[in-house]
């Protein structure tokens, strides 16, 4: 973690004192459950929640000498606590607390980030639904195609980040276990009972066999979600990118007063959020591996994972939290140029307009390889000339035998193209999502350009 990709709210979930809180309550908890069972002095939860404190200084300096840092976290309770402490820990090996702390922290940072994509959601349902109906060409291999409109690109953003959305959720439920189960995970010398009552108050599911560590199939599953909803992250942000380029100039970042884009020359204006958030989603996917080799430990335990997770846990979570507040940023203030858009759309002259004409000819009777020929053939004279799509197929004899005039000049009608623009919305916002001014904010003009006023 590094303070200029992070944000208060996700570092402080790691932080030391925010770990070793968590190490206390589920010390403090785990005694309640064996006062209740009769197993330790009821006395001792009592002095946990009357004494119980830890100071992380004098945390470090144990763990200097001890070279563990469950135990120093422990002694140095225990300087608070007095007697009663000889009864913390009973029958417990540290992946009981280590791991169940871990998945408290895990389900705290999911939290954030559920809250980021509900942000990030609502601004591309309003930026979707605000040019649900702007042309814009669309594109395959980087190349014209058909027409679409922007507030289709935005909308498929929007489902995809929904669908992580609840991805996210579900690895939520499979990471938040709780294992009290002692060493090599047996219940030997802790109460299965314990386990379930520190489960229930921290809101964790009981694992159900925790060898002596929590099984990293599950860690792995988290942090491939994290990885899937970064990559989502980079296709938006590379969309954003491309679009932004002087040649087609149809979308681009806000550029603030006073910013300033190159040292050098001074009419620059760089995507530099959308380059940042493309650089921040390998970071994130990067986590992937690690956390996938981190599965297969040593029989009942090994703690090879623990370095990798004390790094990726923090690191993943930190830098996806900003990249989705930076990404919802960058989308609310997005500068839209729908006359660039329909610049560039009319730009090959009539070209994407090609298979509407060749399958009006296989409907007037021509063959398929024949219309196909008919139609490319003029299609590749007006790439090489320049000219009119539309006149050239006027000129074309197969083609003015099987359509009239009029008939052609129909299959050039844009809204053919948009016809299920409706439809398409209504699957992916449900049938009451309406682009009128309950649903979308004013729009102003910005040079030509539209953003969120």
């Amino acid at each position: 973690m590094i303070p200029r990709y992070s944000r208060a709210q996700m570092v402080k979930i790691w932080a030391p004192e925010n770990r070793y809180k968590i190490w206390l309550e589920i010390e403090t908890l785990a005694a309640e459950a064996m006062a209740e069972l009769g197993t330790i002095p009821k006395s001792v939860p009592a002095a946990l929640r009357a004494r119980g404190r830890f100071e992380v200084a004098r945390i470090d300096e144990i763990e200097a000498e001890t070279k563990h840092d469950m135990i120093a976290f422990l002694t140095n309770v225990a300087e608070h606590v007095g007697a009663e402490a000889r009864f913390m820990h009973q029958g417990m090996t540290s992946s009981d607390v280590l791991d169940t702390c871990l998945a408290v922290q895990l389900a705290q940072a999911t939290a954030v980030l559920l809250e980021d994509l509900d942000k990030l959601l609502a601004v591309l349902q309003r930026r979707a639904l605000e040019h649900k109906h702007t042309l814009t060409v669309g594109r395959s291999h980087g190349i014209h195609a058909e027409p679409t409109t922007f507030g289709l690109k935005l909308a498929g953003h929007y489902a995809e980040f929904r669908r992580n959305r609840a991805r996210l959720e579900a690895a939520r439920a499979e990471i938040a276990t709780c294992a009290i189960s002692g060493a090599v995970g047996t219940f030997a010398h802790v109460d299965p009972r314990v386990e379930s009552y520190v489960a229930q108050k921290l809101g964790l599911a009981v694992e159900p066999v925790s060898t002596q560590v929590i099984p990293r199939d599950r860690h792995a599953a988290y942090f491939a979600t994290l990885a899937v909803i970064a990559s989502g992250i980079e296709r938006l942000a590379t969309e954003i990118r491309h679009l932004q380029r002087t040649e087609l100039r149809e979308a681009e970042e806000f550029f603030s007063a006073g910013q300033k884009g190159s040292s050098a020359m001074p009419h620059k204006r760089n995507p530099i959020l959308s380059e940042n958030l493309t650089g921040l989603a390998r970071v994130v996917r990067a986590a992937v591996i690690p956390a996938l080799e981190n599965v297969a430990l040593w029989h009942e335990r090994d703690i090879s994972h623990s370095s990798v997770e004390r790094m990726i846990a923090p690191d993943t979570t930190v830098t996806l939290d900003f990249a989705l507040a930076r990404l919802t940023g960058l989308i609310d203030k997005l500068v839209v140029y729908p006359e660039r858009m329909r610049d560039n759309l009319e730009r090959l002259g009539g070209l994407v307009h090609s298979q509407q004409v060749l399958l009006a000819l296989t409907q007037a009777g021509v063959g398929r390889e024949d219309a196909y020929a008919a139609v490319q053939r003029c299609a590749m004279e007006s790439w090489r000339q320049g000219t009119s799509f539309r006149d050239l197929l006027a000129a074309d004899p197969s083609v003015g035998k099987a359509l009239s005039a009029t008939a052609l000049d129909r299959l050039f009608d844009l809204d053919q193209h948009t016809r299920q623009v409706e439809t398409i919305f209504a699957r992916v916002f449900g049938p009451e999502a309406k682009d009128d001014a309950a649903t979308v904010k004013p729009f102003r003009k910005v040079r030509g350009a539209t953003r969120a006023s």
